[in-house]
């Protein structure tokens, strides 16, 4: 078995961006989209701790702590880039004025529910703006990795975790594959190189199908 990398899943993720969208990147992975802007495209990178225009991860050299993403880490600024307050971010999320939200996820249901900001029981509760990000968002995408690192399927028949949202994701991209939810179940709609459907579907705990 192969798969995507954590940059191709990135860049795969970046590739069904609109040209000119309003994008919100959640914390962790999605932070990687950034790197991975289709040559000849654009779109607009928001976060919620108030930029516009965000750029790609700078190199070593160029870091500058004055200048960070949600997640506390470095950013760059494209030209025409803004800065402004957190509450007029939340104006934008909240408002209907950010195009697409791209989000990390606990797991997913077949339905489109989404659980990110909780693992349960014991666990830290980490809410940020994935709430507002789910309910205000045009579109949810989820990036994330097909199973949990001890193997359990992060795609589900139903949440098992606090939800963020219900029915709210549109698409999911793993290292396994590119998925909607289509209620009873996730239709494949492209596998990764080397990644079969029937290994889709020994790794999710929902039935998949191809369109």
């Amino acid at each position: 078995m192969t798969g995507w990398t954590l940059d191709q899943m990135a860049a795969r993720t970046a590739a069904d961006i609109a040209d000119g969208a309003f994008v919100n990147l959640g914390i962790g992975l999605p932070e990687r989209v950034a790197d991975h802007v289709p040559a000849g495209r654009e779109f607009i990178l928001h976060s919620e701790n108030g930029i516009l225009g965000m750029g790609p991860r700078p190199a070593a050299e160029d870091e500058d702590m004055e200048l960070i993403n949600a997640g506390k880490k470095p950013v760059t600024l494209v030209a025409g880039g803004a800065f402004f307050h957190h509450a007029d971010s939340f104006a934008m999320i909240r408002g209907g004025h950010i195009d697409v939200c791209i989000l990390g996820a606990f797991e997913v249901s077949c339905d489109g529910d989404l659980a990110n900001w909780s693992t349960g029981t014991g666990g830290v509760p980490a809410v940020g703006g994935a709430m507002d990000l789910a309910a205000g968002a045009r579109a949810v995408r989820v990036l994330t990795a097909h199973t949990t690192k001890a193997g359990a399927p992060k795609l589900l028949e139903r949440l098992t975790l606090p939800a963020t949202g219900r029915g709210v994701v549109d698409r999911v991209y793993t290292d396994l594959a590119v998925l909607e939810p289509a209620g009873d179940h996730f239709r494949v709609i492209e596998l990764a190189p080397g990644i079969s459907l029937e290994e889709v579907a020994a790794r999710t705990s929902a039935p998949v199908s191809l369109p």
